[in-house]
């Protein structure tokens, strides 16, 4: 039966994968991913041999279009990330949305997730907690994001590159250096 699977991937420690998501890798008879590179050091981790399709956040549209193309071939197709789960900050999102308006089957394979796991040792209060996720490159409005989330009364939460961070704390230290930072 076509689905499309949406699986959750390590953050770093390639042990982190669920049995779930080996399983249903080892099963489907393509693998969509973020980056091949990446996601063929996964699949080789666990002894997985499948044909891989790029699908980032440059060729999402085609790529996704080639997915749907392969369900309606009657394929089982699985959609990975560099790391954590799809289509949360990451591509995946209009892969998803084709999918199912095609009428296609989408399954989500729960795992690791960035931001469930910086929480859990945060130590923050029970409470509200805004998740922002990238908050973008182009400096004005990243800026004026940044402002706005820093007016709100409730710990938010952000991605950022390696190559950006820096940039960022020092943008939040110049914004607001009485906030507590926890970055992980």
């Amino acid at each position: 039966m076509s689905t499309l699977y949406i699986i959750a991937t390590p953050l770093g420690n390639l042990q982190d994968i669920t049995y779930r998501a080996v399983e249903t890798l080892k099963q489907v008879d393509v693998v969509a991913c973020e980056d091949t590179r990446r996601s063929v050091k996964l699949l080789n981790a666990y002894n997985i041999k499948k044909p891989l399709l790029s699908c980032h956040g440059h060729n999402e549209t085609k790529s996704a279009l080639r997915v749907r193309e392969l369900l309606a071939e009657g394929k089982k197709v699985a959609y990975l990330s560099d790391a954590g789960t799809p289509a949360l900050s990451d591509p995946g999102a209009k892969l998803v949305r084709l999918a199912r308006e095609a009428g296609f089957t989408v399954i989500p394979i729960p795992g690791p997730s960035a931001f469930a796991t910086l929480l859990s040792v945060a130590g923050l209060q029970e409470g509200c907690i805004h998740f922002e996720g990238f908050l973008g490159i182009k400096q004005g409005k990243r800026r004026r994001r940044l402002k706005e989330l820093l007016e709100r009364n409730e710990p938010f939460v952000l991605y950022e590159s390696v190559h950006r961070i820096e940039k960022l704390l020092s943008e939040l230290k110049e914004l607001a250096p009485e906030r507590n930072l926890f970055i992980g």
